[in-house]
C-alpha cells in the first residue's frame, strides 16, 4: 500500500533517550504501524500507518510503559512509502493551547511540567530518599536489622524500575537502562551489598529526575515561544464597536486594535495606523520596525507608539508563531546523521556491555580463583558504567537546543541533517531581488535642473499620488520621509512605457522615460551623460518636465540589503564562495555585484539558475542557495541546502530546507556558525560521555571505584552532556 497515513501524538513523561527508544520499539510492533519517529525534547512521537491503526491502542501501550500519549489534530494523509520510513511529516496538526491529559493509571514517570517536587519522578526520589535516611537510622539503632532495613528501602524505589523494566522487555527492549539497574541492584542485595544497593537506587532516581528538570528546560525553551501571543484580542465588529474575544477565536479578515505597547494577537496587514513594532521576539531584530499601511505585522511582535487596526491574515493555528514551533517540534523528530550513527552504535554497545560485565564476574574466578562475590560486583559495578544514556542523548540534545537557539533569532532550519550540513558549505548563491536587495526600488537620486529638490519631489509625487507602480510608490516615500506636502494634480493620464502626465498649480507636468522628455523638452548633452551614468550604475531614471522646460531628474532602484555587503564579507572570511544569480538586466546585475563585491551571472531564467547550481556542485562545492522560494524553486532544489529569505514567510516555512525570518544576509553565516557551534558540541558531549565511561571502567576492575561512583559516571555523565548541550540555548560559542 502506497499511501499511508501519519498520526502525531504528545507524549509525557518521557525525559531521556532511552524512553524514546523503548516507545519506539514498542509502537512499532502495533499491527499496521509504518513507522515511528519519536522526539524527547518536543515530546512528540509521530507515527505511520496503513489506517487501521487506533490511537487508543498506542495509547494503551505506551501507557503500559509508564508514559501518556495523546493524540494531536487528526490523520493525515499524504506520507508515501520513500518518505515513511521513519520521517515526519512537513504540516501536521498542534494543539498546543490544550493541556494534554494523562492516560488512566497514571505512570512513573510523570510530567516534567511544573515545579520538579510535585511530579511523581520528584515524589518517588523523595521517597527513596526517606527510605534510605530511615534505613541509615534503624541500622545504627539495630545494627543486626540494617541489612533488612536497607532492602527495604531499595525495593521502595526499586519496584517502579523493576516494573518498568519487565513491561519494556515484553515491548521488545530487554536490555533497558531500568533492567540494567535492576539486575545490578538485585545483585548487589544477593553479595550482601544491600546499603551501596539502595543508595544506588536513590541515585538512579534522582539522575532521572535531574534529566527531566534538564529535558523540560530544553523543551520549555521552544513552547514559551508560544506563550508570546496574547490569550485575548479587542476585535472590531461590523458596526464599528470594539470587543475583547480570545484572540484564538480571530478568523482570516477580523479587524482588530492593537494598543500601544500590548502584543499583536495574529499575524495581518496593517490598515491605519503608523508606529514602531519590536519584533524581536520573532525575528531576532534588535531594533523596532516602523509599520505603516498595507505592512505586515506578526503574531506576539510589540506595537511600540500608536495605536494600530490590523487585518487578520492567519488563523490561530496558522500564525507565524505557532508555525514555527510546528516547524521545530517536527524538525527535532528528524534524526541527524551522527544521531542516527549513534542509535545504531548503541544497539549493539549495550548488549555489548551486559556481556563485557558477564565476563568480568565469571572469568576471573573461574579461570584465576578470584573471590567471586569480589568479582560479581564489579561485574554489577561495570553493568551500571556501561548504560548508554550519556551516549545517546550527546547528539539530539545539541540539536535540539540549537533548533530552539536558532527559532528564536529566526533561523529556522528543518531536523539535524540540515543544521549538520550547514557547517559544510562551501558556496552559496543568491537570488538579487528580495534576498541581496530589498525588493523594492527607492529614490537614490534626485538632480534639479530649474527648480529646487524639494518643488521637484512635491510635482512628481503629485503625479503618482493613487497610484501602485513600484516607481511611483517609491517617489512617495521619498516624499513623505522628507515632509513634503503634496498638492493635488488634475486630469491625470498615464501614457503606457513612456510616463505619466497632469496639471499642477495650472502648469502641464510630465514625468517619464528620457526617451518621452526630451519630445517635450531639450535635453542638455549634460543631462544626457548624466542620465547614461546613472543608468550604468543599474538606476531607473525619470525626467520631470513642468510647462515645457526640463526641471530635473529622478534616479530609482533596488538598493541592497542594509547588511548585505557585511553579510557577504563574513561568508567570505570564513572561505565560502559567494555567486549572485538573477534574471535582472546585466547592468543593473553588475552594479549591484560590483557594489557587494559578489560574482554575477545575470539574465537567468529560473532553469539557468538551477544549471548554474549544478555546475557548481560538480566542481565539488556544497551548495546553499538563498531565494524567495518561488522563482527560485528549482535553484533550491537542486542546491544542498535551499534557504528561503525574509518575508515570504509561507514558502520559507514550507518548502526550503532552512529559513531566515528577518531577511538579513548576514544570518547565512550565522547559520553556519550555529551549526559549526553543534557540531563542536556534540564532540565534547561524545568525549565526556565515552571519557567518563572508560576512567570509571578501568578504576572498577582495578577495584578503586564500586557501584556507588559507577552510577555517578552514568547519571552524571548524563546531566553533564544534556548541560553542555542547553548552552547552546544562549547562542554563545563553545
Amino acid at each position: 500500500m502506497n499511501a499511508m497515513l501519519q498520526t502525531r501524538f504528545r507524549v509525557e513523561g518521557m525525559d531521556c533517550p532511552s524512553c524514546a527508544a523503548k516507545i519506539d520499539t514498542a509502537v512499532s510492533r502495533i499491527a499496521g504501524v509504518r513507522a515511528v519517529s519519536v522526539s524527547v525534547t518536543a515530546g512528540t512521537m509521530t507515527v505511520t500507518h496503513d489506517g487501521s491503526l487506533a490511537a487508543a491502542d498506542v495509547a494503551r501501550k505506551v501507557t503500559g510503559l509508564g508514559y501518556a500519549a495523546n493524540p494531536l489534530g487528526d490523520d493525515r494523509a499524504p506520507a508515501q512509502d520513500g518518505q515513511a520510513a521513519g520521517r515526519s511529516p512537513d504540516h501536521q496538526d498542534h494543539d498546543h493551547d490544550g493541556e494534554p491529559s494523562h492516560a488512566a493509571g497514571g505512570h512513573d514517570h510523570g510530567s516534567s511540567d511544573g515545579p520538579w517536587w510535585r511530579g511523581e519522578k520528584g515524589r518517588l526520589a523523595i521517597l527513596a530518599g526517606a527510605a534510605l535516611a530511615a534505613a541509615y537510622g534503624i541500622g545504627l539503632i539495630v545494627p543486626a536489622t540494617a541489612a533488612y532495613a536497607f532492602t527495604l528501602a531499595m525495593a521502595v524505589g526499586l519496584i517502579p524500575i523493576a516494573r518498568r523494566a519487565v513491561m519494556a522487555a515484553l515491548n521488545g527492549t530487554p536490555f533497558s537502562i531500568e533492567m540494567l539497574m535492576t539486575v545490578a541492584a538485585v545483585g548487589a542485595v544477593v553479595i550482601d551489598a544491600s546499603e551501596e544497593a539502595a543508595a544506588v537506587v536513590f541515585l538512579f532516581l534522582v539522575g532521572e529526575l535531574l534529566e527531566g528538570v534538564a529535558a523540560g528546560r530544553a523543551r520549555d525553551s521552544i513552547r514559551s515561544l508560544a506563550a508570546l501571543v496574547p490569550r485575548s484580542a479587542l476585535r472590531i465588529d461590523a458596526d464599528g464597536t470594539a470587543r475583547e474575544v480570545a484572540a484564538a477565536a480571530l478568523a482570516p479578515g477580523s479587524t482588530v486594535l492593537v494598543r500601544p505597547g500590548e502584543r499583536m494577537p495574529a499575524d495581518g496587514e496593517i490598515l491605519s495606523g503608523d508606529s514602531a513594532v519590536d519584533e524581536a521576539p520573532v525575528t531576532g531584530e534588535s531594533m523596532p520596525v516602523r509599520k505603516r499601511p498595507g505592512d505586515r505585522v506578526f503574531a506576539g511582535t510589540v506595537n511600540g507608539e500608536a495605536a494600530l487596526t490590523i487585518r487578520v491574515t492567519a488563523a490561530a493555528e496558522d500564525n507565524t508563531i505557532a508555525r514555527i514551533v510546528k516547524l521545530v517540534e517536527e524538525a527535532q523528530e528528524r534524526k541527524a546523521p551522527t544521531e542516527r550513527f549513534i542509535d545504531r552504535f548503541s544497539r549493539y554497545y549495550t548488549p555489548g556491555v551486559v556481556a563485557v560485565a558477564a565476563l568480568v564476574a565469571v572469568l576471573p574466578p573461574l579461570l584465576a580463583g578470584g573471590v567471586w562475590s569480589e568479582w560479581v560486583y564489579k561485574g554489577l559495578a561495570v553493568l551500571l558504567i556501561g548504560c548508554p544514556c550519556a551516549l545517546v542523548i550527546s547528539t539530539p540534545a545539541a540539536i535540539a537546543a540549537s533548533l530552539s537557539a536558532g527559532a528564536r533569532r529566526g533561523l529556522l532550519l528543518k531536523g539535524g541533517a540540515v543544521l549538520e550540513r550547514f557547517g559544510d558549505l562551501t558556496a552559496v548563491a543568491f537570488d538579487k531581488t528580495g534576498t541581496l536587495t530589498e525588493g523594492r526600488p527607492k529614490v537614490t537620486d534626485v538632480l534639479a535642473f530649474s527648480a529646487t529638490e524639494t518643488e521637484m519631489l512635491r510635482l512628481a509625487a503629485a503625479l503618482e499620488t493613487g497610484s501602485s507602480h513600484p516607481l511611483a510608490l517609491a517617489i512617495l516615500e521619498r516624499a513623505k520621509a522628507d515632509g513634503i506636502a503634496v498638492p493635488a494634480a488634475t486630469g491625470a493620464r498615464a501614457l503606457a512605457g513612456r510616463g505619466v502626465g497632469a496639471v499642477v498649480g495650472g502648469t502641464e507636468v510630465f514625468l517619464g522615460s528620457p526617451g518621452a522628455a526630451g519630445e517635450r523638452a531639450a535635453l542638455p548633452d549634460a543631462v544626457r551623460k548624466a542620465v547614461a551614468a546613472l543608468n550604468d550604475e543599474g538606476k531607473t531614471v525619470s525626467l520631470l518636465v513642468a510647462g515645457g522646460v526640463l526641471t530635473g531628474a529622478i534616479a530609482m532602484r533596488d538598493e541592497p540589503r542594509a547588511d548585505a555587503a557585511k553579510g557577504l564579507l563574513a561568508l567570505k572570511e570564513k572561505g565560502i564562495r559567494t555567486v549572485m544569480l538573477t534574471g535582472d538586466n546585466a547592468r543593473t546585475a553588475k552594479a549591484i555585484g560590483d557594489a557587494l563585491g559578489i560574482e554575477v551571472h545575470a539574465e537567468l531564467m529560473p532553469e539557468d539558475k538551477s544549471r548554474i547550481v549544478g555546475e557548481l556542485k560538480a566542481q565539488g562545492l556544497t551548495v546553499g542557495k538563498v531565494g524567495d522560494g518561488i522563482n527560485d524553486a528549482p535553484a533550491l532544489a537542486a542546491a544542498d541546502i535551499g534557504i528561503a529569505m525574509g518575508g515570504g514567510t509561507d514558502v520559507a516555512l514550507e518548502t526550503a530546507d532552512a529559513a531566515i525570518l528577518h531577511g538579513r544576509v548576514g544570518d547565512v553565516a550565522r547559520m553556519i556558525d550555529l551549526s559549526r557551534r553543534t557540531m563542536r558540541n556534540i564532540a565534547q558531549n561524545i568525549t565526556i560521555a565515552l571519557g567518563l565511561k572508560a576512567v570509571f571502567l578501568v578504576t572498577t576492575v582495578l577495584g578503586i571505584t564500586g557501584l556507588w561512583p559507577a552510577i555517578l559516571a552514568d547519571t552524571g555523565a548524563t546531566v553533564l552532556v544534556t548541560a553542555n548541550a542547553l548552552r547552546l540555548l544562549a547562542g554563545g560559542k563553545t
